[in-house]
């Protein structure tokens, strides 16, 4: 077997490496910067919260917090989309939390109840979500932090009946997602959702926001 010069250099370097005392092929000092704050790492951070199920369980959470601190569902007239003062009243309790936490983003799904064909629910459904998005855009919500993509129409009814039935028609505000961060705008990372989601569900979280909207808190403390 012929052994060119070249392949014999690269071996000879290698196992002079290999074995001296002191020196750790690709040692921790070296890798870990890029792996924990390069574009791999936020990849395998945000793979390993997926997969985990771990992203799921906060935005689950997320939304039972937003639920209980605003009002989540909002219920329209038979075969309307239109937003009564009730409803415009919830929204607006809904725009105001969306606007606190500006580094989670939201879906409203539109629910109806079984009268008419599953096609037609499905388009109103659509309307319904769409009319109360764009009501809490026109009171300054960003657009890219709510969606109106999803409708339901008949299919997840609250009350099983085929008759009419407000409670079945409503749309339900939820979090869906971690937005952008920081102001370079870039989308955050399993690492960061984590992050944020602390920042936003524990009981020291809950404490610097109150502390905050009576002003004791420096703004840059929970920015």
């Amino acid at each position: 077997m012929k052994i060119s010069t070249l392949t014999l250099s690269v071996c000879t370097v290698l196992l002079t490496a290999c074995g001296g005392s002191d020196y750790i092929l690709f040692p921790d000092h070296e890798i870990q910067p890029d792996v924990r704050n390069g574009a791999f790492g936020s990849a395998v951070a945000n793979n390993v919260a997926v997969q985990s199920g771990q992203t799921g369980a906060m935005l689950a959470n997320l939304t039972r917090k937003f639920a209980s601190e605003a009002p989540a569902t909002i219920n329209f007239e038979f075969n309307s989309s239109q937003l009564d003062e009730q409803a415009r009243v919830a929204l607006q309790q809904q725009a105001a939390w969306i606007k606190a936490h500006p580094q989670i983003t939201f879906t409203v799904y539109g629910h109806t109840d079984k009268v008419g064909s599953p096609s037609y629910n499905k388009g109103l459904g659509q309307r319904r979500a769409r009319n109360s998005v764009n009501y809490m855009i026109s009171l300054g919500v960003s657009r890219s932090k709510v969606r109106a993509v999803a409708s339901f129409g008949e299919t997840r009814p609250i009350v099983l009946t085929d008759g009419p039935n407000r409670q079945n028609r409503r749309t339900v505000t939820e979090v869906t997602g971690f937005g952008k961060s920081g102001a370079n705008g870039q989308t955050l990372d399993g690492k960061y959702a984590l992050e944020v989601y602390n920042r936003y569900i524990t009981l020291e979280n809950q404490t610097i926001l109150t502390e905050k909207g009576q002003g004791d808190v420096a703004q840059s403390t929970v920015e």
